[in-house]
């Protein structure tokens, strides 16, 4: 078996890239699992935008899902609104203020803004979004030293936005389905380039940031690329990708390394090397239909990211200014 001091030694050298797994202490804390979103712009009148929220459900209702609607106040083009779609759809409301609001309505062709979360006030819901965005399962160590599988989910939760969420959002406001983009963040990247490869037209720009490519010891770069043309042939793809430059660091200043469960997640972010975002971009850009842009952000590291890839992405699909280097409304800067 290894020791503990062996296992440190080939985490150190591993990725930081896709997930938070090295923090510099100078720059970040480490992210807080029962943060809250407060009070956010979906609740608050807005001149620029309507909000509705909904919920679906799974069929034995053990599961369930919020989507924050955000329409803007004009008419309709005739063919529909072209919609942005967002995972950890809480924590990404809390990214947005009404300047934001005001200049994405006042664009000569304003979006819908669709926020994909779960029906809590946690800004992120840990246990629920690794069960739903991962595309296979995976092995850790639970808490009493037992492996458990986690993950897998991806297919239902796919099932669930086009069977469920989609009818819903036609059944309140008139949408474009040729004008649709998915965003989403490190387990949320990973799902988005799942769908890319997996789903006929469900969506035409896919936005990946700080995609968790070792999960499932890197089971998302073992070529699952020609997926994308068995499910898409003829079609035109946007992809954006993007990674913190900081994410390659091999610092681990601001992790516990006294606890098992932090050498544990270390030996598994070992399934992905420090450049696979960037490689992946270049094989992308070798398949017929992919339009591939990859944007590496200097010296951020996974849990700003979130915001940065996530207003990267409004600024280019929607023109709005570009604010990915702006801290979070209502803060000082600091990162979760």
């Amino acid at each position: 078996m290894r020791s503990r001091a062996a296992t440190f030694a080939v985490a150190a050298g591993l990725l930081a890239a896709v997930q938070l797994v090295a923090v510099p202490a100078a720059s970040a804390q480490q992210r807080n699992p029962a943060q809250t979103i407060g009070e956010t712009v979906a609740d608050r009148a807005s001149a620029h935008y309507r909000f509705e929220r909904f919920t679906v459900s799974s069929a034995d209702g053990s599961r369930t899902w919020r989507v924050d609607l955000a329409v803007p106040r004009g008419a309709a083009p005739k063919a529909g609104f072209a919609s942005f779609w967002m995972l950890d759809g809480n924590g990404a409301l809390i990214e947005f203020d009404d300047a934001l609001l005001a200049e994405l309505a006042a664009r000569p062709d304003p979006q819908v803004l669709v926020f994909v979360g779960y029906d809590n006030a946690l800004r992120i819901d840990s246990a629920a979004r690794t069960r739903d965005y991962p595309f296979v399962a995976d092995t850790r160590e639970g808490a009493q030293g037992a492996a458990e599988k986690i993950g897998g989910g991806a297919d239902a939760f796919l099932e669930v936005i086009e069977r469920q969420i989609q009818p819903e959002l036609a059944r309140r406001t008139a949408l474009d389905p040729q004008r649709r983009t998915l965003w989403g963040h490190s387990l949320g990247g990973l799902f988005v380039l799942h769908g890319l490869y997996t789903r006929t037209g469900l969506f035409q720009t896919y936005a990946a940031g700080s995609p968790s490519l070792w999960w499932g010891n890197g089971a998302m770069l073992r070529g699952p690329e020609r997926l994308f043309v068995e499910h898409n042939a003829g079609r035109q793809v946007r992809v954006l990708l993007s990674l913190g430059g900081g994410e390659r660091a091999r610092d681990t200043s601001n992790r516990d390394m006294s606890n098992p469960r932090v050498l544990e997640h270390l030996r598994r972010v070992s399934g992905a090397p420090s450049d696979a975002a960037a490689g992946l971009a270049e094989r992308l850009r070798g398949v017929p239909g992919l339009d591939v842009r990859y944007r590496e952000f200097d010296g951020l590291t996974h849990g700003p990211m979130f915001r940065a890839s996530l207003m990267d992405t409004l600024h280019q699909v929607t023109g709005v200014v570009d604010r990915s280097g702006t801290p979070r409304p209502g803060t000082d800067g600091g990162t979760e």
